[in-house]
């Protein structure tokens, strides 16, 4: 097979699509007052439908303004906790080794480029989060009073995108509370689509998941070893090794580490093919990398069916504390436990109202479920971020004018706008090298 068949057939497609744009430029079906214009490299489709929805949903002028201020609170915190976090990234980073330090392509957030982020899930989380983010610019701009001239979808970037193009020079003139709720109200439907995916993905593993044992599961057993002679496969767990009961990862190292090579010890397990404890006589082998230990042949997941149950159901309430229970639902990706596909969907049956439904169709739901929180989670926090021209850079420039008026009273609007100007531009520049600092540095050494 071709190496480079995957880069053939992109350039092609940038060919096939540069023409197409050519042709429906010279044909005069592409301009500034057409319905279709470009945006860069891509095809802007715009339509005044919908903008009486907006108004519709944009009437309630009150409460619309109360989620604006609620927004800009939000995307302010927001702004401060991924500033912190790609900070401790730039310090974590000086210690990494080459080796360690991560691609470019774990950096871009996008289904096909990020390798955790997978394309059918990606995507589908990805234009729903961009679709109503949009909406709710929408829906803010009219109820503040802002003009909305078109709406669309972007198309021909990665993998597409949505648009609501306000009227520019009322946002300009618009007071800077006003702008700021319009603009944070991007950032707020990202976060409040997380939290009600999430909650929906909590209460559906909570009342139809229970795990088939309490033990160890098997991520791979090793062709030819004790574990693969005994027939022991990967969707197993293991629940006692020589009398020890294994409820844990640590608890199954430590049994392990007890063992001595070519020992018969006893083995139970749960027994993902008949749907039944097996307990069996087992040979062990020499550990390859100590000679001393026991030798079984198997792959553990590091988290547990029931600590990955717990983990969906309620992070916040984990044994080793929010912090590490969120941040544990955040890195499934990165531990290829999310998408939750065989083996691991094996280590569980269903149960309640759903207990006769099948269970491939049930996990593609609750992919679909975990994708959309996080990729709305992920939406939410990269907007945030104070770079221009995302929404953060945006609510960074009004905020810095807002200091700046604070403590430079005589300054004129002209001299304020000037000064955010600068200000968004230099913090703009800070976050690109924060973002760049992890993947250059490591190298170095």
């Amino acid at each position: 097979m071709d190496p480079y068949l995957g880069y053939e057939i992109a350039a092609a497609a940038v060919v096939v699509y540069g023409l197409a744009v050519y042709g429906l430029w010279r044909t005069g079906r592409i301009g500034p007052d057409r319905h279709l214009t470009l945006f860069g490299p891509a095809l802007m489709l715009k339509t005044g439908r919908g903008r009486a929805a907006l108004d519709r949903w944009g009437r309630f002028v009150r409460f619309w303004t109360h989620v604006g201020d609620l927004g800009i609170a939000l995307a302010a915190a927001a702004m401060g906790a991924i500033v912190g976090l790609l900070v401790l990234g730039a310090v974590v980073s000086t210690r990494l080794t080459p080796s360690q330090a991560p691609s470019v392509s774990e950096a871009v957030g996008l289904p096909g480029i990020n390798p955790f982020i997978p394309i059918g899930y990606g995507i589908l989380a990805i234009v729903v989060g961009i679709v109503l983010h949009e909406l709710a610019h929408g829906v803010l701009a009219r109820s503040q009073r802002i003009g909305v001239k078109s709406l669309g979808v972007l198309w021909c970037i990665v993998p597409i995108g949505a648009f609501v193009e306000q009227d520019d020079v009322q946002m300009a003139s618009a007071s800077r509370r006003v702008r700021d709720r319009v603009a944070a109200a991007g950032v707020l439907a990202n976060f409040a689509l997380a939290a009600v995916f999430f909650v929906a993905l909590s209460a559906l593993v909570a009342t139809s998941v229970a795990p088939n044992a309490a033990g160890v599961g098997i991520a791979y057993v090793e062709p030819g070893s004790p574990a693969g002679n005994i027939s022991l496969a990967a969707g197993d767990i293991i629940t006692a090794l020589n009398g020890t009961s294994t409820p844990s990862v640590a608890a199954f190292e430590s049994a392990i580490a007890a063992t001595v090579p070519n020992a018969s010890v006893s083995l139970t397990y749960f027994s993902a093919s008949t749907h039944a404890s097996v307990t069996t006589s087992i040979l062990l082998g020499t550990n390859p990398t100590n000679h001393t230990r026991g030798y079984l042949g198997v792959e553990i997941d590091g988290l547990t069916p029931a600590q990955l149950r717990s983990i969906l159901v309620s992070p916040l309430t984990s044994s080793a504390g929010p912090v590490t229970g969120t941040i544990d639902w955040i890195v499934l990706p990165l531990a290829t436990i999310e998408p939750i596909t065989s083996p691991t969907s094996s280590f569980f049956h269903l149960v309640g109202p759903l207990g006769s439904a099948s269970p491939s169709g049930f996990w593609i739901g609750a992919n679909v479920l975990y994708w959309l929180a996080w990729m709305n989670l992920l939406l939410g926090l990269s907007n945030a971020l104070p770079l221009v021209p995302l929404d953060g850079g945006l609510l960074f420039r009004d905020f810095a004018a807002s200091v700046a008026a604070r403590l430079r009273s005589g300054w004129s609007k002209a001299h304020l706008e000037a000064f955010a100007t600068r200000a968004s531009v230099l913090a703009s520049v800070l976050v690109l090298l924060l973002l760049a600092w992890q993947f250059v540095v490591p190298r170095l050494g």
